[in-house]
């Protein structure tokens, strides 16, 4: 029964790391690309809405769930073997890495783009862009690697289960 749980957290973790891998290569490849040739006020608009409807419950699932899945993977896969336990070991620490930074950075950036209220009342959309874009894609191409990694790594550990 234990290889049995251990398989199954492995899957689910890997499951998890690619879901969560998949959204930030999405916005990394072709959402912020996509908006980038937006006016800035369609740009801000747009933002604000992404980020307002991404606060869901599938979305958290995901988010918050890869990192705890990761967790009790790596904890269940220690007992396997250091081949299949470093390797859960480090995606659990690249998803953690990728939660405190959204917690530190990004949601931050998120929270001050709201606060700048409804782009076509802003004083000065360009500024607000300016302050925004480019250093959110920045910290989103580092959470984009981050993640990535942890599936890279989710998948070794579970093929050499």
């Amino acid at each position: 029964m234990p290889d049995l749980l251990r398989t199954a957290a492995g899957a689910a973790a890997l499951i998890a790391a690619g879901l969560n891998a998949g959204l930030f290569f999405a916005f990394t490849t072709a959402v912020m690309p996509g908006l980038g040739g937006a006016s800035d006020t369609a740009f801000i608009d747009v933002m604000q809405r992404i980020n307002r409807r991404i606060l869901n419950g599938r979305f958290f699932a995901v988010f918050f769930g890869a990192p705890v899945l990761a967790l009790i993977w790596a904890v269940a896969a220690t007992g396997s073997g250091a081949a299949v336990a470093v390797p859960a070991w480090a995606a659990f620490v690249l998803l953690a890495g990728h939660f405190l930074i959204t917690a530190a950075v990004n949601v931050p950036m998120n929270d001050a783009l709201e606060a700048a209220g409804p782009a076509d009342r802003s004083a000065d959309p360009a500024r607000v862009r300016a302050r925004f874009e480019g250093p959110w894609n920045r910290w989103n191409r580092i959470r984009t690697v981050l993640s990535a990694a942890a599936l890279a790594c989710t998948a070794t550990g579970v093929a050499l289960l």
